[in-house]
């Protein structure tokens, strides 16, 4: 083969390669648009039925009125994103779902589902500003809020937060709570639900938990 033949046949496997790059490129770019041009499915807790447990505290160990301050966590719960995290492939990476969405950010949604729940077990549930002083205040702060896959097909709704009661300015208590929902299925929907229950079975540990504090019996604890 010649000097020459051997140019020109270089010069046809670089053009080649371009051109699979050039489409391979193409076909990159079109399924961004497209995956950005999909609606996007937003999710909540659903209604909140009571539930039977509910009933149960509140004919144990009724937890009279009741101030439940906003939740805080991390500053990635401040926004509407869903994460979700692969624990079987890097337990260390967080990733979120491109097309599916929170209707509220976590810490709004938990916040106003642990004060349903506690409401619902006869509580009268205050704010800050309309609480007078003795009334027992509820801080929580979340420590954990994904959708965990521990494996490519099995998956869980994480969660898991530090509650603190005070009374004045004094600390009552402080307890850690942690739950565990098995998602129904892989996807976002899937974990929705999974949080959801995992939050309303803490909602319940709360409550129980209040209701061993006696608070009804200390209105004037400072």
């Amino acid at each position: 083969m010649t000097h020459e033949e051997t140019v020109t046949l270089l010069s046809a496997t670089l053009l080649k390669h371009r051109l699979i790059a050039l489409a391979a490129a193409a076909l990159l770019l079109a399924g961004c648009a497209s995956q950005k041009g999909e609606p996007t499915t937003q999710f909540d807790f659903g209604p909140a039925m009571p539930a039977a447990s509910q009933a149960q505290a509140q004919a144990a160990a009724p937890i009279g009125a009741i101030v439940v301050t906003d939740i805080t966590g991390s500053s990635a719960l401040e926004n509407e994103r869903m994460f979700y995290r692969l624990s079987y492939a890097d337990a260390l990476q967080a990733r979120s779902y491109a097309n599916s969405r929170w209707t509220a950010n976590p810490l709004q949604m938990m916040t106003q589902r642990m004060k349903t729940r506690i409401a619902q077990s006869g509580a009268k549930v205050l704010s800050e500003t309309d609480a007078s002083n003795g009334v027992p205040i509820l801080r929580i702060d979340v420590d954990e809020f994904v959708h965990n896959f521990s494996g490519a097909a099995q998956s869980e709704g994480q969660v898991a937060l530090r509650a603190s009661l005070f009374q004045g300015h004094v600390l009552v208590d402080q307890r850690s709570f942690a739950r565990t929902t098995p998602a129904g299925s892989a996807d976002a929907a899937g974990g929705a639900r999974a949080l959801a229950a995992s939050t309303d079975a803490i909602a319940a540990d709360i409550v129980t938990w209040l209701g061993t504090l006696n608070l009804n019996q200390n209105p004037n604890r400072r």
